[in-house]
């Protein structure tokens, strides 16, 4: 009867035990979910600017649309502040009376190109998914080649009537240099 008792104590405390490390063990943020078009294959590198985005809607084109939307603007987001660390270290590198008003005016010019229409675009991923509850979820996967979106950009100077000479010689100079690191890591 004392051994009966002492086994059912120990399988008790075992059991007990064994509750408070699952307990210990689950994760109280939740879950960790992979969705598609996560990883490194999936991010910028020194040739490419890649963007994702995920679009949810009971309509199946207007989840597609959603999608395509933020992954366009991840992509004009990641251009953007790319261009202002470059504008900025291009400024301290070189000394000139109008380089202030170049990389004023070339970040601008980047602004209005990433905003409007980005040069060379191409899906690298679309997946649809159909919930229980009949809405859709999307998710895309963009990228954009950087050494042809610089020379976009250059065309993109070229015409702008708002540059002057001397300006479009120092966004010239800078995007020739980004032409030419993105070419090198090919």
């Amino acid at each position: 009867m004392q051994a009966s008792r002492s086994v059912r104590f120990c399988s008790l405390f075992i059991f007990s035990l064994a509750l408070l490390f699952a307990s210990c063990a689950a994760n109280p943020v939740g879950q960790k979910i992979k969705e598609p078009f996560s990883g490194s294959k999936y991010e910028s590198t020194n040739r490419y600017y890649r963007a994702t985005g995920k679009g949810t809607s009971k309509m199946d084109a207007v989840a597609t649309s959603q999608a395509e939307m933020r992954a366009r603007q991840n992509l004009a987001q990641q251009v953007q502040t790319y261009f202002e660390v470059v504008t900025d270290d291009y400024q301290k590198s070189t000394t000139g009376q109008l380089l202030d008003e170049a990389m004023t005016r070339f970040e601008t010019l980047a602004r209005e190109i990433t905003s409007t229409k980005l040069a060379d675009m191409r899906q690298i991923g679309n997946e649809k998914y159909q919930g229980e509850d009949g809405s859709y979820t999307v998710y895309v996967a963009i990228e954009i080649k950087k050494a042809s979106m610089y020379r976009q950009l250059k065309k993109q100077a070229r015409l702008d009537s708002k540059i002057k000479a001397s300006e479009l010689d120092e966004i010239n100079a800078l995007l020739d240099q980004l032409i030419e690191q993105a070419e090198s890591e090919e």
